[in-house]
């Protein structure tokens, strides 16, 4: 049975908040394991590659026999060089780079907040300079209230690196993070990118250019890794994890809803991962719920609430 494409955006949207809240909570509990920040990347690449390089190659084999022009990246890419190093970088290196060192410095709750509720300011920015679309009252209140929820959390941890503490580094890198996510959101609106095809070739660039490279770095021992003693159950759960669901499902999921709510509306729904994912911190992972974090997620909350709204016509 064919989805509608209202029913399909629904759907794919529904997955990805669920999807990327879990992800908050199974990479800061990661932290606590084995594997360093570089080691799990390097895992989610794998794990995404062995599925999604020869869905690649089946898509340009079949797209050269029809007599059209092939990608690129040796035939692994469907998309142009430019494209795909573009959208790899922001969607791929530095997003899960920057994520995964965040986690080994704050706290998950902090991650819930940071992450899914600076895309839609970050986003919006993009959007406006690049897409040249229009900010409405409701969405600036919604912006507005996300703005304000953010600084109380990171705001807070800002204050604390006076007394010599660390956490403001992961939510520094937390922001940073979703402002390359927002990059590769609004390259994938502007391009009108397919959403297996962009997550092909995010996962083709970091294959060829990222897992070589750090496999070469940890054998000549020139970056610290634990991959040669870490549980091969845990590395499995990794590329299994973070690269088949995280990557191929939620990437290919998030890319649809893109293309149905655009890339502002589209960060603003992700605004509800806040909520279900600090909530499974302080279920699964017993960290505490202060009174600041508690106000940022209800200003996130109602940041949501108003930048979905759809504008009266």
């Amino acid at each position: 049975m064919k989805l509608s494409p209202r029913a399909l955006g629904l759907t794919c949207a529904v997955l990805t908040v669920l999807i990327w809240s879990s992800f908050i909570v199974v990479a800061r509990a990661s932290a606590a394991h084995s594997l360093l920040p570089l080691d799990i990347g390097f895992l989610r690449i794998i794990g995404a590659g062995c599925v999604l390089l020869p869905w690649g190659w089946w898509l340009m084999r079949a797209q050269r026999q029809s007599g059209q022009q092939v990608g690129s990246l040796m035939g692994l890419s469907p998309l142009p060089l430019r494209i795909t190093a573009l959208t790899g970088l922001f969607g791929s290196l530095l997003y899960a780079m920057l994520v995964y060192s965040g986690f080994f410095f704050a706290p998950a709750a902090h991650a819930s907040v940071l992450m899914p509720g600076s895309l839609p300011l970050w986003t919006s920015l993009l959007a406006i300079v690049f897409l040249h679309e229009h900010l409405t009252r409701a969405r600036a209140i919604g912006l507005a209230c996300i703005v304000l929820g953010d600084m109380l959390v990171g705001g807070a941890s800002l204050l604390k690196a006076f007394d010599g503490g660390d956490v403001w580094k992961g939510d520094v890198m937390f922001m940073c993070a979703a402002f390359f996510w927002s990059c590769y959101s609004v390259l994938v609106r502007r391009h009108a990118l397919d959403p297996v095809r962009a997550t092909i070739a995010i996962t083709a660039f970091s294959c060829m250019s990222f897992v070589p490279v750090y496999a070469l770095a940890t054998y000549a021992g020139w970056v610290p890794t634990n991959l040669g003693s870490a549980p091969v159950n845990e590395m499995v759960f990794q590329a299994i994890y973070q690269g088949v669901g995280s990557v191929v499902i939620s990437g290919i999921t998030f890319n649809v809803m893109i293309r149905h709510y655009g890339p502002v509306r589209s960060t603003m729904i992700t605004a509800l991962v806040p909520g279900l994912s600090a909530l499974g911190a302080v279920v699964f992972l017993n960290e505490p719920m202060s009174l600041n974090l508690f106000a940022g997620l209800a200003l996130v909350t109602c940041g949501i609430l108003f930048g979905v709204r759809l504008p009266k016509p």
